[in-house]
């Protein structure tokens, strides 16, 4: 696996053992996205845009030339759709992206990172080992705005991993890595509706648009900020 550094955007925040009115807040924003809330998630998509539109921040992540790729739930085999993938519709819907073509797959389950204690969520090798590319789900969608979905190998393919929570960014550095294996010539970035924040940071905003990097370093990720 090799992927060193991969690209990412947030739009939203929570502390998840935070105190304090904030924190819960940021709780409850996380509970309705789990949830799947359509209601919640046309809201929280609609500020993405104001800020992509509005403010010119996500440059690069969202566009018209854009790919969207879910990223995967834990487990295969379940056929309704997901939460990162309905983020994913909503977003392409509000005209951030040419089109939502769920390409990565898993080929077999792994821990749930939501319920796992910090030191057994699954590492990246693990994410990267289960995750499969499926160029042949790719060539027979039909053609998107601009025809930029039929060009898999043009300098021009600019994809960007949906997920609706990142932590550390394991689950997108193997998401981005296989994707690297299956078009290599492609822009890949990441974005996540809400980015936890650690137990030595403080939360002093929910909506708080961000924009970094997630890094393999010393065999795991390293997401900055």
């Amino acid at each position: 696996m090799s992927f060193a550094a991969l690209p990412f955007a947030s739009c939203f925040a929570y502390l998840p053992g935070g105190r304090g009115p904030v924190c819960e807040g940021g709780r409850l924003l996380c509970a309705h996205l789990k949830s799947a809330d359509r209601d919640w998630l046309a809201r929280l998509t609609a500020q993405v845009w104001r800020e992509t539109e509005g403010h010119g921040r996500f440059g690069g992540t969202f566009g018209d030339r854009v790919v969207l790729v879910p990223v995967p739930r834990s487990a295969p085999g379940l056929l309704e759709d997901w939460v990162g993938e309905r983020v994913a519709w909503c977003l392409k819907e509000l005209g951030l992206a040419v089109a939502v073509m769920p390409v990565l797959q898993r080929r077999h389950a792994v821990r749930k990172s939501a319920f796992a204690e910090a030191g057994e969520r699954p590492s990246v090798l693990e994410h990267y080992a289960s995750f499969a590319a499926q160029r042949a789900f790719w060539k027979r969608m039909p053609p998107a705005r601009g025809s930029l979905a039929c060009k898999p190998h043009g300098n021009e393919l600019q994809l960007t991993l949906i997920d609706d929570v990142i932590t550390r960014g394991r689950t997108m550095l193997a998401a981005a890595a296989r994707l690297r294996e299956a078009f290599p010539e492609a822009q890949i970035r990441a974005f996540a509706l809400v980015r936890t924040l650690g137990p030595d940071e403080t939360l002093r905003r929910i909506f708080d648009p961000c924009e970094g990097e997630v890094q393999w370093v010393s065999g795991d990720a390293r997401r900055r900020p």
